[in-house]
C-alpha cells in the first residue's frame, strides 16, 4: 500500500459557537491509500472536547511514520492491520479506517451500507444546528437553514456563558420560530454544572423538547463521569444522550444503565470499524443513536452517512455549512440523507468555488 497525505482548509459559511469556543475553519487532512490501481480515501482532522486534544499536524506526523510500515501490507483482511491501528490516535485511525473500507468497498464493487446488509430506506431526517449567541443572531440563522433545507429537527446549543437565564431565553425564542411537526434537541456540550443541569432538564421537557445532549462537562476519571450522568436520571421522561463522554465501546458500555442514545461520531470513535459495532450494540441495548460531527467535510460525513440506516438522530450538517468542500456530502433529499450507491464510501470530487 502507499500512503499519501494531503492538507486541505474548510471554511464555514457561518462560524459555530459552543460552550468551548467558536469555529470559523479548520486545517484536515485526505488520506489516498494505493493499493493494485485502487484509490481509498478517508478524511480526518484535529478536534477539542474540553477534556481531550487533538491537532492536525500531530495526527499527520502520526500517519507518516506508519507509512513505511504499510508499503509491504495489504489493505484486506483487515484482521492483521488491527493491531497497527489500534496504536493510533482515534482521529489518525479514523482517516485509515476509512480509506481501507472505502478500498475494500470499492474492490468488491458495492457500498459499505449493503455490504453491511443495511436499508437506505430506513434513513431519518438530520438535524441542523443553531449555535450559541443573541436571540436575534440564533433566529436569524434558522432562517438561513430554513432556506437551504426543510430544517424538521433543529438543535439548538446551550450551556452559555452568560449563564442559564440566556439558555432558557434562547429556547424560549426558538420554541417560539419552530412550525407545526418541528423538533427541538438540546445540546449543552457539557456547559452546565450539575445543579444547572439538574434545572434545567425537567424544564426542557415540560417545553417538549425531544433531548438533552451531554449537559455536564466530560470527565477524565471513567467512574467520576459514570456519577454524573447517574446524578440525572429519573428527573423528567426526556433522553439524556452522551457526546464528549462516549468514545468507542467500552464508555457505551460504561454509560449504558444511565443513559438513553449515544452520539457516534468516526473522528472520536476511530473510524467506521468501532462506529458500527457500536450502533449495533447501541440498538441492542435499547439506547437511541445519534451519529453526529465535528467541522468534517463531506468525504467524512459521507462515510459517517453509510450507517445512517442504524441512527435515530442523525445529526450530520457539518458540510452542508462549508463554503469551499472538496468533496459532495451524502445523498440527501429534503433534509433526509442516505448513503451513496457508489462503491465504497461512495464520495465525489466536487468543484471548490
Amino acid at each position: 500500500m502507499r500512503l499519501r497525505l494531503h492538507r486541505f482548509r474548510l471554511s464555514k459559511a457561518v462560524p459555530l459557537a459552543i460552550s468551548r469556543g467558536t469555529t470559523s475553519a479548520v486545517e484536515h487532512l485526505l488520506l489516498e491509500l494505493e493499493h493494485e490501481g485502487l484509490i481509498g480515501r478517508g478524511e480526518t482532522g484535529g478536534f477539542d472536547t474540553g477534556h481531550r486534544h487533538y491537532d492536525t499536524e500531530a495526527i499527520a506526523a502520526e500517519l507518516e511514520g506508519l507509512a513505511p510500515e504499510l508499503e509491504c501490507l495489504a489493505p484486506q483482511p483487515l484482521q492483521p492491520l488491527e493491531p497497527l491501528l489500534a496504536g493510533l490516535s482515534p482521529p489518525a485511525r479514523c482517516g485509515l479506517d476509512l480509506a481501507l473500507h472505502d478500498w475494500w468497498g470499492q474492490r468488491l464493487g458495492q457500498p459499505l451500507h449493503r455490504l453491511w446488509g443495511l436499508d437506505p430506506g430506513a434513513c431519518a431526517a438530520t438535524s441542523v444546528t443553531l449555535g450559541l449567541g443573541p436571540i436575534e443572531a440564533v433566529l436569524a440563522r434558522l432562517e438561513r437553514w430554513r432556506l437551504q433545507l426543510p430544517s424538521t429537527r433543529i438543535k439548538l446549543k446551550l450551556g452559555s456563558p452568560d449563564g442559564l437565564d440566556h439558555d432558557r431565553a434562547l429556547v424560549q425564542a426558538v420554541r417560539r420560530a419552530l412550525r407545526p411537526g418541528d423538533e427541538l434537541q438540546i445540546d449543552a456540550n457539557g456547559g452546565w454544572d450539575l445543579d444547572g443541569a439538574q434545572q434545567m432538564i425537567p424544564w426542557l421537557a415540560d417545553l417538549g423538547v425531544v433531548l438533552v445532549e451531554q449537559p455536564l462537562a466530560p470527565q477524565r476519571d471513567a467512574a467520576a463521569d459514570t456519577a454524573g450522568f447517574a446524578a440525572l436520571q429519573g428527573l423528567a421522561s426526556i433522553p439524556v444522550v452522551a457526546d464528549e463522554s462516549c468514545w468507542d465501546l467500552a464508555d457505551l458500555l460504561r454509560l449504558a444503565p444511565h443513559v438513553q442514545g449515544i452520539n457516534i461520531k468516526l473522528v472520536k470513535c476511530g473510524g467506521l470499524s468501532e462506529g458500527v459495532l457500536m450502533a449495533r450494540t447501541a440498538r441492542r441495548l435499547g439506547l437511541g443513536v445519534m451519529l453526529g460531527c465535528y467541522s468534517d467535510g463531506g468525504l467524512l460525513n459521507s462515510a459517517a452517512a453509510q450507517l445512517l440506516p442504524l441512527v435515530q438522530w442523525p445529526d450530520l450538517d457539518s458540510h452542508l455549512n462549508l463554503l469551499n468542500d472538496p468533496f459532495a456530502g451524502p445523498e440527501r433529499e429534503g433534509d433526509v440523507q442516505r448513503p451513496a450507491q457508489r462503491p465504497g464510501l461512495g464520495v465525489q470530487p466536487q468543484e471548490v468555488h
